[in-house]
């Protein structure tokens, strides 16, 4: 696979883990009570600490450049 291809796979997989965590958090948020802006700033909260290692090893072969 060339490294555009792999550059691609990354990038879609990181967008999908961001939603993916992102709609987690701000259910959960919900779940507990919070308003909209809380449930919005721990969607946002669950993006920034992310673990993009995770992320990048989870891919078919892994990623290194």
């Amino acid at each position: 696979m060339n490294q555009q291809k792999l550059e691609q796979r990354l990038a879609e997989a990181v967008r999908a883990a961001c939603l993916k965590a992102a709609q987690n958090a701000y259910e959960n948020a919900g779940i507990s009570g919070l308003c909209q802006d809380g449930r919005w700033e721990c969607a946002i909260a669950a993006i920034r600490s992310l673990d993009l290692e995770s992320v990048i090893t989870a891919l078919p072969g892994g990623y290194r450049k």
